[in-house]
């Protein structure tokens, strides 16, 4: 098996990927930059979504795991301690092939201006607000208008990411392998000229939502941990992408032990 890690800095990750690194060469595990089969995120969420960012041309040949040195890990199985039972995990799946994985659904953004499309992929959230002043938006669904938006902004997320500013806006969590996104309002203003729904959408596998700004303004965009400044948008597509990210899975560990850990916490009788 070739792999890679992508670590956040501090010093308990880098002892973390040192240890790894070490207990790989024992048991002959290659490390290999460009083309890993599996990529080790040492940190937090954020190290995960940088490793995905890395690898987001990769997504049909690499799997990712998450070793868990931060506060909130939803995308880490595994804790520093653990880091030699992980490597044993590795090796026994690189000798039986194939490496048992999850995949869950990532949202594509096709942002148009007038020097063309690009296209985006997001593991946990693509966020649009503007950035001098409040944001002016007609959003359609499936080529229909659906509503005129006044306010902070909007945050579409993926069901792995609505765990996180999805659910600071009163968004659902949704469970991660359901395939499906999830628009939720910063801030709506309503009134007679501006009206929005203003509780969170979910939408399915290939149904799209088009978001066309109404004012010439600069706009910020934020693509999971990435900020963008841009202008003249003529509009921005977001749906279910056609790719998926592929978790590997050594061991159990449901998403509703992940949230209750993280938010709740022990259940007092």
């Amino acid at each position: 098996m070739k792999y890679n890690v992508v670590h956040r800095g501090d010093d308990i990750s880098i002892a973390t990927k040192d240890r790894l690194h070490e207990l790989a060469a024992t048991r002959g595990l290659k490390q290999d930059i460009d083309q890993p089969d599996l990529v080790v995120s040492v940190g937090g969420d954020g190290t995960m979504l940088h490793a995905f960012h890395m690898y987001k041309t990769k997504l049909a040949t690499t799997s990712f795991v998450g070793i868990h040195t931060g506060h909130l890990g939803f995308y880490a199985d595994w804790k520093p301690q653990e880091v030699e039972t992980l490597v044993d995990c590795m090796a026994a799946a690189a000798a039986l092939p194939p490496l048992s994985t999850v995949k869950y659904p990532i949202v594509q953004i096709e942002i148009a201006t007038e020097q063309g499309i690009r296209t985006h992929l997001a593991l946990n959230e693509f966020t649009l607000k503007g950035a001098d002043a409040t944001l002016v938006a007609e959003l359609h669904i499936n080529d229909e208008r659906f509503e005129m938006f006044r306010g902070d902004g909007i945050c579409i997320s993926t069901p792995s990411g609505s765990t996180g500013y999805n659910k600071s806006l009163n968004g659902a969590l949704l469970h991660p392998s359901l395939e499906a996104i999830q628009i939720a309002e910063m801030a709506s203003l309503n009134n007679r000229v501006y009206r929005s729904l203003g509780s969170s959408i979910v939408l399915p596998k290939h149904h799209h939502c088009d978001i066309y700004p109404k004012k010439k303004m600069n706009m910020l965009l934020t693509i999971d941990h990435m900020n963008v400044q841009m202008n003249h948008i003529i509009s921005i597509r977001s749906m279910v992408a056609e790719q998926k990210v592929s978790f590997a899975r050594f061991r159990p560990f449901p998403f509703w032990n992940r949230v209750r850990e993280a938010f709740i916490g022990e259940i007092v009788e």
